[in-house]
């Protein structure tokens, strides 16, 4: 028999020259953090509406849902048909791992609120995790861990079931889980600073921010640097466990 199986639903545009060779691109990014020896990891570029059919469903085992431009509470066609997909993989209780508006959309789709944040969040930020969730104590991770931020959007209302497992100063919800099978992250895992970088031009690029941000976050950098093993810990440990 083979190995465990994944899928990485991009809904980002095509990736950048950058990211294509220095990463591989968006997939190769997410595949290089999460991919282990003997699995097999599919792509679908969800923003084009490449969405796995219900056999594909059935035969993967867990679900990662990345970053994207386009808004999570709007009603473009791919949206709504990743939203579809959402909620058939709750009522199968399949594993899915949302990032950024991943997460947002994941929020939605389980009947909370997601719009516009007061301001872009852009930068490293350090992210509590409640005592409660005991999800840094289990894998003996630091209760406060950094992660960089590349959102305007946030997820403003969960439904009841939910459980938010981290919050910032920025932000009330940073993390939350549904069951044990659906986990949403605000902030990027897999981002260093040099793709944040990358990024900032790209938003100028597309005039979403002003010249003078863009020049004040380049600045605020600094050299520190998140988190990503503890992230990538946090990540293997709920989409494999």
């Amino acid at each position: 028999m083979g190995g465990r199986r994944f899928a990485v639903l991009l809904c980002a545009d095509d990736d950048s020259d950058y990211m294509k060779s220095a990463y591989g691109g968006y997939f190769g990014l997410f595949k290089e953090m999460l991919a282990e020896e003997g699995e097999s990891w599919d792509v679908f570029r969800a923003s084009r509406g490449d969405l796995p059919d219900e056999s594909q469903v059935e035969s993967i085992d867990g679900f990662v849902i990345t970053g994207s431009c386009s808004d999570a509470h709007g009603y473009d066609p791919w949206i709504l048909g990743l939203i579809g997909l959402l909620r058939t993989l709750d009522a199968s209780k399949k594993k899915v791992l949302g990032i950024c508006f991943g997460a947002q959309i994941m929020g939605r789709a389980l009947g909370g609120k997601v719009g516009r944040a007061k301001s872009w969040d852009i930068g490293l930020r350090s992210i509590q995790f409640s005592a409660a969730s005991k999800l840094s104590e289990s894998l003996n991770l630091p209760s406060s861990i950094p992660v960089i931020e590349c959102h305007r959007d946030e997820v403003k209302e969960l439904p009841t079931e939910a459980v938010i497992v981290a919050k910032s100063d920025k932000a009330r919800i940073e993390a939350f889980t549904y069951g044990k099978h659906f986990m949403g992250i605000q902030g990027h895992p897999e981002y260093t600073q040099d793709i944040l970088r990358h990024l900032i031009d790209r938003l100028l690029q597309r005039e979403l921010i002003t010249g003078s941000y863009a020049e004040e976050l380049r600045a605020n950098l600094g050299a520190c640097e998140p988190d990503r093993e503890s992230w990538k810990s946090l990540c293997l440990s709920f989409l494999k466990g």
